[in-house]
């Protein structure tokens, strides 16, 4: 750990790009090496098409989660019991597997596609490809 006293601090001529506190001194926090190089190896490892492709199937299951969380109202149970909770994310399970696999929403209506963003329509004035989304890699 290392503490900069006002002192210190005040004629640094990058002083408008640190975080300001209360009392104007800066405390600056370094982990150990070998976090340090776990943390290098790690976010190294990020980058690569393997990982990104491993991680996009996670994210898949996080957007499974967060589905039932938030659409189907799956943090509270209609019934009280686990057999009967149980039940009902049993049969909401079936109801979205179902709805997934009729591929329609449950209005009947296909989704509008979205539109395209201002770098989209940028690159294809200029006749220049999209990048591919990191989504798709591995598929």
């Amino acid at each position: 750990m290392a503490r900069f006293t006002k002192s210190q601090c005040r004629p640094c001529p990058a002083r408008t790009q640190c975080t300001s506190t209360a009392d104007n001194a800066r405390t600056v926090g370094f982990p150990p090496r070998e976090l340090r190089d776990l943390q290098l190896r790690v976010r190294t490892e990020q980058q690569t098409p393997e990982w990104k492709a491993r991680y996009a199937v996670r994210s898949g299951v996080e957007g499974t989660v967060n589905e039932f969380a938030h659409g189907h109202g799956m943090r509270r149970c209609r019934y009280r019991g686990q057999g009967k909770a149980h039940i009902q994310h049993v049969l909401t399970a079936i109801a979205v597997n179902i709805e997934r696999l009729s591929g329609l929403t449950p209005t009947e209506e296909a989704p509008t596609p979205r539109r395209p963003t201002a770098f989209q329509n940028y690159l294809d004035q200029r006749e220049l490809p999209r990048p591919k989304s990191w989504r798709t890699l591995g598929t």
